[in-house]
């Protein structure tokens, strides 16, 4: 069921009816002041050559008149606070199913999302763990709307870092010294000891811990292949020689500078990555992809309007590509900065995090933060088994309920309630019928940050209406065991669509 189709929009669009006018209903802030607010009266008025209190008590009568609404009144300057009847939160929870929330999409569209694309030297760090929940994350959410979504890792396999690093394996397997400024760590020592290419054998080690980290890649690009494309694709660009190199005027074409392409002779003559760039970029539009999303770390701030610019200046709509920034990650334990890897020597991998925390809190606390947030995760708070630990908190909630469903299986869950609905009751449908528009925003803004704030509102509510309303026994057990599974699904789907399992017995 599309979340425009939900009894929220419904309502508004009849109260729109009355009012003439576009009615957008919002949660107000204390329950004491109604379940939905809407300042249509004050928008309006002036248009009318009306007072806005005066307008506001006219729709007021007006909108008490429709079914689902039990009472309204005037408040403030001319808002409209509704109270609904146990009709819409009826119809509200009817309408939950698996795909609540979802097929969104208008125009639908064939999405690539690009991201983590660490150069194959050494494996995943904590800081490309975060690329790869956000982009992942931002990937599921587009799919949920019902785009087409692709997930690729574009990887440098011949660049200077990488024959280092292969130059530092090989030392090591001949027992020389490292080169300058070589690879170390446990890592390049566990390749030496074998005779596999340590590139590949890198790349099969990331692609492992991006599986372990429920992400998977349906391609993945190599550097050297795009690059055998530059030479088709250099003259179409506008460029100019400076100094013996060559540089793209895209300073021209909205980007804050020029930057080189080709390096001078006397520097090699060698092409830069800027362009490497351009392959990727006609590349990735030339397979048909509708939108290229760019994952990449706050650092590349400037290859955000670098790809702008490619697009623009080689003919492409520039909105078919989006990049997203991140910030840094940093580890605490004991309060204290988490102590670099044993294996690395001065980074933190993700399998060491994952091992210490799990895949689940690992993927929560890497979105639970805007991406131009720095994110601090506590590794103590993260591995606790208790509800002061938000994912714990959360997947308990789902876990309580799959229990009351067993304990009731095969039970009746279409009767009615018996009488008028509690509080509780209520406050628990009106957060889920948060639920679709949470979504869309988050995915509008590319934000999955939104779904863990959504799912520990929810979680509060669920617990709230689970020590106040008896389940199983009741007169209301019907009922309340169908608000139980609506609630169960939606904090399964908040929880997977950031990549963490809901389980069924903690």
């Amino acid at each position: 069921m599309s979340s425009r189709e939900r009894s929220v929009d419904r309502l508004a669009a009849r109260l729109g009816e009355i009012a003439g006018a576009t009615v957008e209903l919002e949660r107000p802030k204390s329950a004491d002041h109604g379940d939905f607010a809407t300042n249509v009266a004050l928008r309006t008025a002036a248009g009318a050559g009306r007072a806005p209190r005066e307008l506001a008590g006219e729709l007021a009568t007006r909108f008490a008149e429709v079914d689902e609404v039990a009472e309204a009144e005037v408040a403030g300057p001319g808002f409209v606070n509704l109270r609904l009847a146990d009709a819409f939160f009826l119809a509200a929870l009817d309408e939950i199913d698996d795909g609540y929330g979802g097929a969104f999409a208008d125009p639908v569209e064939r999405v690539q999302v690009e991201m983590v694309s660490a150069n194959p030297t050494g494996p995943i760090v904590v800081s490309a763990a975060r690329n790869g929940a956000l982009g992942d994350s931002v990937a599921r959410l587009l799919a949920f709307a019902g785009n087409g979504v692709e997930r690729e890792y574009y990887y440098n396999d011949a660049g200077t870092q990488v024959e280092r690093f292969r130059e530092s394996v090989e030392a090591l397997r001949e027992g020389r010294p490292l080169p300058e400024d070589g690879y170390q760590g446990e890592y390049v020592a566990e390749l030496a000891k074998t005779d596999a290419d340590p590139v590949p054998a890198m790349l099969a080690s990331i692609e492992a811990t991006m599986e372990r980290f429920r992400i998977h890649f349906d391609s993945w690009a190599l550097q050297s292949s795009l690059e055998t494309r530059l030479g088709e694709l250099l003259p179409r660009l506008d460029t100019y020689r400076k100094d013996g190199a060559l540089w793209a005027r895209s300073s021209a074409y909205g980007d804050e500078q020029d930057w080189v392409l080709v390096r001078s002779e006397d520097k090699g003559g060698t092409p830069t990555y800027r362009a490497a760039d351009v392959a990727y970029l006609v590349d990735k539009l030339e397979r048909g992809f509708d939108r290229a999303i760019y994952v990449l770390g706050a650092d590349h701030h400037a290859t955000a309007r670098w790809y702008a610019a490619i697009a623009r200046m080689l003919g492409y709509d520039a909105d078919r590509v989006e990049v997203l920034l991140y910030q840094f990650v940093h580890l605490t334990s004991g309060g204290e900065s988490a102590k670099a890897s044993k294996r690395a020597g001065n980074v933190v991998f993700l399998d060491e995090v994952l091992d210490e925390i799990g895949v689940d809190a690992a993927r929560w606390f890497l979105v639970n933060r805007g991406p131009d947030q720095t994110i601090d995760i506590d590794l103590d708070l993260a591995s606790e088994k208790s509800n002061k630990n938000p994912v714990y908190y959360v997947q308990y909630a789902h876990a309580r309920i799959a229990s009351i469903l067993r304990n009731a299986a095969g039970a009746d869950e279409t009767a009615p309630p018996p009488g008028p609905l509690m509080d509780e009751e209520k406050e628990l449908i009106k957060r889920l019928t948060d639920f679709p528009e949470t979504v869309r925003e988050a995915t509008e803004r590319r934000g999955p940050q939104l779904l863990p704030a959504y799912a520990i509102r929810l979680a509060d509510d669920f617990h709230r209406f689970y020590h106040r309303c008896q389940v199983i026994g009741d007169p209301a057990q019907a009922f309340r065991l169908r608000l139980c599974r609506a609630t169960q699904q939606v904090i399964a789907r908040s929880l997977d669509l950031i990549g963490v399992e809901a389980p069924e017995r903690m």
